[in-house]
């Protein structure tokens, strides 16, 4: 059996798709994240057209743009980008969730890196915290306080849950649901 496989695909949706983006406010306070973009895919040939593009207005041109290869099954070298040229490096010292902008005039930026993957909500959690004007939280720092968070959530979530699931009812110390008349009586009698 032969598979076809189309890759033009992906690009052509990323190309109309605007980026999922959160900058960090003009501020003078430094941190160490500009903001958060929440790429569709894991395609940067696909993903950075738009990402650049947004940035240009209030950033300027963007040159170069640095990634850590483990999140991205393939870097290129260059991608076009409204007439340009955007250069594309790579380094595996860099954190994995973060992705490097520069630009010869203006600077150079830093962003957090969302996985396409992620829940609506928790990607809402990571925008806001990465646009937090003067926080010294990392991206990695971010995404391991976001697992934290998403843990809880769906631990709190399963015995919600399992509460409704057993009628409400309170659990024996043994595991199985109490009715009423298992509870003990109060003080003054009444149950």
């Amino acid at each position: 059996m032969t598979s076809i496989l189309d890759r033009t695909a992906p690009r052509d949706l990323a190309a109309e798709v605007p980026a999922r983006l959160s900058l960090t406010p003009k501020t003078t306070l430094a941190g160490r994240l500009d903001g958060a973009w929440w790429p569709h895919s894991r395609d940067l040939e696909a993903e950075l057209p738009p990402l650049v593009a947004a940035l240009e207005e209030p950033w300027g041109r963007v040159t170069r743009v640095t990634v850590n290869p483990t999140r991205w099954p393939v870097v290129p070298h260059t991608v076009a980008v409204d007439g340009h040229k955007v250069h594309v490096g790579w380094f595996t010292e860099q954190d994995p969730d973060k992705l490097i902008l520069l630009s010869y005039g203006i600077g150079r930026w830093d962003l957090l890196v969302i996985p396409p993957e992620t829940e609506p909500a928790a990607a809402a959690r990571l925008m806001a915290a990465a646009a937090i004007p003067g926080s010294v939280l990392t991206a990695g720092v971010l995404m391991a306080n976001e697992t934290v968070i998403g843990r809880g959530i769906r631990d709190a979530r399963r015995r919600e849950a399992t509460w409704e699931s057993e009628g409400g009812a309170c659990m024996s110390p043994f595991g199985s649901p109490m009715g009423r008349s298992a509870l003990p009586l109060p003080a003054n009698g009444w149950r």
